[in-house]
């Protein structure tokens, strides 16, 4: 197995990049889910868990410079505060530190799928990044990493991990790997501790992607399983880990299974 690609998100459910090297540590990817919008009236931290509100988030672009964070629109104009509000509806703020007790809602991915997008559908409600560092925008955990068996030619933009790991099996290979470990080019060792349950996210428009609710529904289909004691089957794809040994990693790195 090898690494095909790793990406980071610097703002929470904008649009990612794909870089060539990163270094890895508890914190996950280097300037990986470091920023989030805080919804000015709520005081909730704005996800595209609930697209009914925040699905234009897709279509922003965000990038790390010089130690923060530039958005842009599909056109490349640079956003600011202001400017996000307008083109979202509501008034937000750019923040780098989670407020104290915040929750992320995340609307019942089968009922988006039912009544559309547009619809006010039930949600279940979440801390932040469990098994993440303490102030972390991380829905659940530090790194994300799918196969590309599981991918099977779905765009990887809509599933939003941070390592790609090219392998030559079934999909869903990375079921198998929980409660296991990975060693991932010379120094990174991770522990894969849980598969990652699927939202309504990949089935939404991505950049110039049109809305798709296949990504969704094919795990729905085949890939059931029950990511933690007492959630029961959920779609899932992908795996969530957690860094034992921080290491420095590029595309075409070596990965070994222990």
């Amino acid at each position: 197995m090898k690494v095909a690609a790793l990406y980071r998100h610097p703002v929470k459910s904008m649009l990612g990049e794909e870089i060539a090297r990163a270094r890895i540590d508890e914190h996950g990817v280097e300037g990986d889910r470091r920023h989030a919008l805080l919804d000015v009236t709520t005081g909730r931290i704005a996800s595209a868990k609930q697209p009914r509100l925040w699905r234009k988030l897709l279509t922003l672009q965000a990038e790390s410079v010089d130690g923060g964070v530039r958005i842009t629109d599909p056109d490349g104009t640079e956003l600011k505060d202001g400017d996000l509000g307008a083109l979202l509806g509501r008034p937000v703020r750019l923040i780098s530190e989670r407020p104290p007790g915040s929750t992320l809602l995340r609307s019942v991915p089968e009922k988006v799928l039912a009544d559309g997008i547009e619809a006010e559908v039930d949600y279940t409600v979440q801390e932040f990044g469990k098994a993440a560092a303490p102030g972390s925008f991380f829905d659940f955990a530090p790194l994300h990493l799918v196969t590309t068996a599981s991918l099977a030619g779905t765009p990887v933009v809509r599933y939003r991990p941070n390592l790609v790991i090219d392998v030559d099996a079934e999909p869903f290979v990375e079921n198998d790997w929980v409660g296991r470990e990975l060693t991932v080019g010379p120094d990174l060792r991770l522990r894969v501790i849980a598969a990652s349950p699927r939202c309504a996210v990949p089935t939404l428009a991505h950049g110039s992607l049109p809305a798709d609710p296949e990504a969704l529904r094919r795990p729905a289909r085949l890939n059931r399983t029950e990511p933690l004691p007492g959630l029961g089957p959920m779609p899932c794809l992908g795996v969530y880990a957690q860094v034992v040994t921080p290491g420095v990693v590029e595309a075409g790195h070596r990965v070994e299974l222990d």
